[in-house]
């Protein structure tokens, strides 16, 4: 299948070559070219105008934006719209809002052009090697693009959760659960950190890691990160916050659901851009294992 897929970023780059590994014939844009120069390195389409990608792809169109949540991606469908065809499909594999999502759906609709939205997990190696994708969207459209789905996702790491929105609803949840997970994790380092024993964070990691009731691919990136830096003392414990979280509280304040987990870890989140902690540092460090996302060095 030819596709096209905006937004060449950690996810976006890695994504588009996990698809070209698959079979599949990945047309790529990005408002920086370099960025294409170095996807067309890599047997992946350049097109460096918007224009240029939707000519190189017959058919029902697939476009499938990496970009960051917010104003971005209403400034892309504005343009991909006078180039469409009836039929041809949207997807927003990025953070979006889902109440952003299910007006973009209605709007699209009104158009005849379908959109589909797909909460994409697993960091930057998921987006390379097998990503866990949750894609709200109607049946006939997801039937459409459900091989390319499978492709680039984990075995048994796909599901349609339903109409459009519930992808990205879904997704918010999980990230708030993340949210709390690593807090939990940051806090009793910190509580090891302060305790009178002399412990390697590394090797406590390992074997936690290794048939304990908290195995998981955090602590896994929790030992990469203590091998790095054995006391994670080259970053700033400053963890920030990119929206997911706070929106899950949102919803859940609204539903009445009691979530005080995932809502103190959002504050706490708040409160580490003012004061440096250890349980700041372990998170911080997670999150750039996971995800590439940025760290305040010291």
């Amino acid at each position: 299948m030819r596709f096209g897929l905006i937004g060449l970023g950690k996810m976006g780059f890695n994504l588009a070559l996990n698809a070209r590994d698959h079979g599949h014939e990945v047309v790529v844009y990005n408002r920086s070219s370099q960025k294409i120069d170095e996807a067309s390195k890599e047997n992946l389409i350049p097109a460096y105008t918007i224009e240029e990608l939707i000519n190189n792809i017959n058919g029902r169109r697939i476009i499938w934006l990496m970009v960051p949540a917010g104003e971005v991606v209403d400034e892309i469908i504005e343009k991909l719209l006078p180039l469409l065809n009836e039929k041809d499909i949207i997807i927003d594999g990025g953070n979006s809002f889902y109440k952003d999502t299910l007006r973009r759906y209605t709007y699209l609709k009104s158009k005849n052009i379908d959109f589909v939205d797909v909460g994409t997990s697993g960091g930057i190696s998921g987006a390379r090697n097998g990503a866990c994708t949750m894609i709200g969207a109607e049946d006939e459209v997801f039937e459409y693009i459900e091989p390319l789905i499978k492709d680039i996702s984990v075995d048994n790491g796909y599901l349609h959760t339903g109409k459009n929105g519930s992808g990205h609803f879904v997704k918010m949840v999980h990230n708030g659960i993340e949210y709390g997970m690593m807090q939990a994790i940051g806090e009793g380092f910190e509580i090891l950190q302060k305790s009178q024993f002399d412990l390697n964070y590394k090797e406590v990691a390992r074997v936690w890691n290794n048939g304990s009731v908290i195995r998981s691919w955090l602590m896994e990136l929790a030992e990469n990160a203590f091998k790095k830096d054995d006391n994670l003392d080259n970053i700033k414990g400053i963890i920030y916050s990119s929206g997911e979280g706070l929106w899950t509280v949102q919803e859940a304040l609204s539903l009445k659901v009691p979530a005080p987990v995932i809502t103190s870890s959002l504050l706490y989140r708040y409160r580490s851009e003012m004061e440096d902690t250890f349980s700041g540092k372990v998170v911080a460090a997670l999150r750039n294992e996971f995800g590439g996302h940025a760290v305040a060095k010291k």
